[in-house]
Parts: C-alpha cells; sequence; structure tokens
C-alpha cells in the first residue's frame, strides 16, 4: 500500500509557484495580491485565513484580509466584492465559507469577478471547466489531480467513483477526470444513492468527499483500488488534549490494508488546497496581466 502524502506534492507545487512568482515580479515589477473575506468568526475558518496569509508570505505575494460581522448585511459584503473586482492591485479574490446563514453562497460565488476566482467557484469559471476550456479551477480537485500525476496514478481508462456531489469538490472533480486529457470513466454517488456499496467496489479510483466521519469501510471498496478521501471530520478522542481527533471520510485503518494507495487525514488532500490557490493566484495575476504561464 502505497501512502499518498499531499504534504509532499504541496511542498513541490509550492516551490514551483514560488519560482515563476519570482521570475514574474522581477520582469514586470507586479506582485500578485489575493484578498480574503472573512465573514463572522468561526474558528476554523479564522484558521484556514490565517494559514492563506501564510503560504501567500512564503510565496512572495500581498495578502489583504478583510472581517465582516456575522450579523453584517448582504449589501456590505457584496460592495466590498464590487471593489475588489475593480481594485486593479487585487488580483484574487477569496470569500471564506461556510457564510452565516443569511447569506447565499451561490450568489457569492456569482458576485466575484470570474478573472479573479482564485477558488474556482463563479459559475462562468465552472462551466468553461465542464466544457474543457481553460479556466481557473476549484482548488481540491485540482490538487486531487496533481497528486495523481505526482504519484504516477493512472487515470486514462480506469473507472472512478466520486461520493458527494458538492461544488467545491464532487463535481468539479467528476469533470476534471472524464476531460479528454483525463479519461476516465466518472461514476458520482450520493446520498440518495442506492446501492452504494456495489457502485463503490466497482471503483478503480475512490473520490470520497462526502462529510461523514469514517462512513467508507473495507466493504465498500474495490482490493487494489486508490482511495483519495477528502473529508475532514472532527470526533471526541479523551485521550488527546484538545478532546477530539482529525479523521478523514474513510475508515483508513480498515481500508489502507486492501487498497494500493490512499491519502491519510491529515496531511493527505489538504495541504494541496492551500497549495493549489496559490497557483491560482499567480495564474489570475498573470493573465490579468496578459501573460500566459
Amino acid at each position: 500500500m502505497q501512502l499518498l502524502t499531499g504534504a509532499e506534492v504541496a511542498a513541490s507545487v509550492r516551490e514551483r509557484v514560488k519560482k515563476e512568482a519570482g521570475m514574474f515580479i522581477a520582469s514586470t515589477g507586479i506582485v500578485p495580491c489575493l484578498a480574503v473575506v472573512l465573514v463572522g468568526d468561526d474558528g476554523a475558518s479564522r484558521s484556514y485565513v490565517a494559514s492563506k496569509k501564510a503560504a501567500c508570505e512564503e510565496m512572495g505575494f500581498k495578502h489583504i484580509d478583510y472581517h465582516l460581522e456575522a450579523d453584517c448585511d448582504r449589501a456590505k459584503l457584496f460592495d466590498l466584492i464590487r471593489l475588489l473586482n475593480q481594485d486593479e492591485s487585487v488580483h484574487g479574490i477569496l470569500v471564506q465559507f461556510p457564510l452565516p446563514s443569511h447569506f447565499e453562497e451561490y450568489a457569492v460565488m456569482e458576485a466575484i469577478d470570474p478573472a479573479k476566482d482564485v477558488d474556482g467557484l463563479n459559475p462562468k469559471n465552472l462551466g468553461k471547466l465542464l466544457l474543457g476550456q481553460t479556466s481557473l479551477a476549484p482548488c481540491t480537485p485540482s490538487g486531487i489531480l496533481q497528486m495523481c500525476d505526482y504519484y504516477h496514478i493512472k487515470t486514462s481508462g480506469r473507472h472512478a467513483v466520486v461520493i458527494g456531489r458538492s461544488a467545491i469538490v464532487g463535481k468539479p472533480i467528476a469533470s476534471m477526470l472524464m476531460q479528454k486529457d483525463r479519461n476516465a470513466t466518472v461514476t458520482i454517488c450520493h446520498s440518495k444513492t442506492e446501492h452504494l456499496e456495489e457502485i463503490t467496489r466497482q471503483a478503480d479510483i475512490l473520490v470520497v468527499a462526502m462529510g461523514k466521519a469514517e462512513a467508507v469501510c473495507a466493504s465498500m471498496v474495490k482490493p487494489g483500488a486508490v482511495v483519495i478521501d477528502v473529508g475532514i471530520n472532527r470526533i471526541p478522542d479523551a485521550s488527546k488534549k484538545r478532546g477530539y481527533r482529525i479523521v478523514g471520510d474513510v475508515d483508513f485503518d480498515s481500508v489502507s490494508p486492501i487498497c494500493s494507495a490512499i491519502t491519510p487525514v491529515p496531511k493527505g488532500v489538504g495541504p494541496m488546497t492551500i497549495a493549489m490557490l496559490m497557483s491560482n493566484t499567480l495564474s489570475a495575476c498573470t493573465m490579468q496581466h496578459g501573460v500566459m504561464q
């Protein structure tokens, strides 16, 4: 069994981005800038924003934080997005999800200029992704494919099963795997799928993004399959100082002995998301200034 360590792949992506960014900055004098908007005071979201700021500093990018109160009205957020869309010194805009319940996340995705949509979630970018056209793609699915390339995991002609249909992971990774440069045969499963275990056991590549702790067990996995676990869940654990431990959507202990390769949680897919965000920020900046990477 091969352990697919995202931290190792992320380090190689960040090294590449830092080198390319240095060359771009030296030749143009333009420094890529990422604006991150946090609404509310969710602890996990604050941690993610801090990680993105640290990554920007490592890359030599500018980073601007905006923090709005959880009960702010919709107009305040949309006015800020409009100003950032118009600000030529800002090349990437990211609104940290999840948002408070009175916001419609789809409307927020749609409000961000597609050219600055470093999350790759604007409907225009997702549509171009579906058509196989060049676009800023969602970071986690892009990171999964980077991991496949790094570890020489073949996708062409293989059956990939994706559990989860979110706009952030499930739908885009399914679309990316079926494009002509990947050539996988893709099945999408979700909470209403009947006979789920029968379908997942057909998967050569199983991508799990269902948001349910350790839901996929050994009986659901084909021997020799590649298992990509996107889940991040906290479960109580009195033996830990913080009172919980982080697990994925896959029961690692039961699945790892029968698969050919698997991502751990943590340190699997997670580190790839921020690495690809840095890549998208550089891409957005260079494209806005007429430079193709």
